[in-house]
């Protein structure tokens, strides 16, 4: 079955930076599109972008564009979300996620906990 290990979380100041990995394994992941969600404490997911499967094409939210940078390497299996200029807001669990052939959400990791606080 498909599997994704978020890590690269942690506790930053405001304006700090952090990179977050996420391990994919047993599946072909160079076929996929992959996203970045993320759910603060108390409210429902929201989606932060996406990259397509080669890597050619990002999307982001408007909350965190041209803060946050969406990356693969497919020969390491491994997509990573570059973290910079943190916000309070940005305080979530952030959670890679595989998008299926009909583009809806499939699979998705444990989560990796990003506190941004003073």
């Amino acid at each position: 079955e498909v599997q994704l290990v978020e890590s690269g979380g942690g506790l930053v100041q405001p304006g700090g930076s952090l990179r977050l990995s996420c391990a994919a394994s047993r599946f072909t992941f160079g076929s996929y599109d992959m996203s970045w969600v993320r759910q603060a404490p108390g409210k429902g997911p929201e989606w932060v972008s996406d990259v397509t499967n080669g890597g050619g094409t990002t999307y982001y939210a408007d909350s965190v564009k041209g803060r946050f940078t969406i990356s693969r390497d497919n020969a390491k299996n491994t997509l990573y979300l570059q973290m910079n200029s943190l916000k309070p807001e940005d305080t979530a669990v952030y959670y890679c996620a595989k998008l299926g052939l009909d583009d809806a959400l499939d699979a998705w990791g444990q989560g990796t906990l990003v506190t941004v606080s003073s």
